[in-house]
């Protein structure tokens, strides 16, 4: 996927999807909770004028940087513009046909995460289909011009 089509993903995107945004640990630290990497890239987007709709079965009802989590897909009720995955590349496949059933236009999986399957379901259901790319560095990169070394790192 080109840079181009990249930005045209996000530049005409509003509501993100998040699936694995981190809940808080009975006994963790909150602050290790900042750190995680699902948790800044959702924070950086919200920043940036995005809904950012966490979505973990495990945290369901929980209220991560101001929003209510849900439990999957099917539970939100707005139009989905991209599903990002921070999950198991073998969870993927499952997450395509989900984000196929909910409407979304876009899924994105996000850096180290890649699966031959989920393209396949998202390019046979004419969705967009990104892999293996941040999307706050594609953010950053092609509406900030700037290119950090450790983008998860950066706040």
């Amino acid at each position: 996927m080109s840079d181009d089509q990249i930005k045209d993903i996000l530049k005409n995107s509003k509501t993100i999807a998040m699936v694995g945004v981190s809940s808080e640990k009975k006994g963790e630290d909150p602050k290790n909770l900042k750190r995680k990497p699902a948790n800044i890239v959702m924070k950086y987007m919200q920043g940036f004028g995005y809904k950012v709709i966490p979505v973990n079965p495990f945290a369901e009802g929980e209220t991560i940087n101001g929003e209510t989590v849900l439990g999957s897909l099917e539970k939100i009720s707005e139009q989905i513009d991209i599903v990002d995955i921070f999950r198991p590349s073998k969870e993927t496949p499952a997450f395509a046909k989900e984000a196929i059933k909910v409407g979304a236009k876009t899924l994105w999986l996000q850096y180290g995460i890649q699966h031959e399957e989920a393209k396949k379901i998202s390019e046979d259901a004419k969705i967009k289909y990104v892999e293996n790319k941040c999307i706050k560095q594609e953010y950053q990169k092609l509406f900030e011009k700037s290119n950090p070394v450790f983008p998860v790192l950066k706040n």
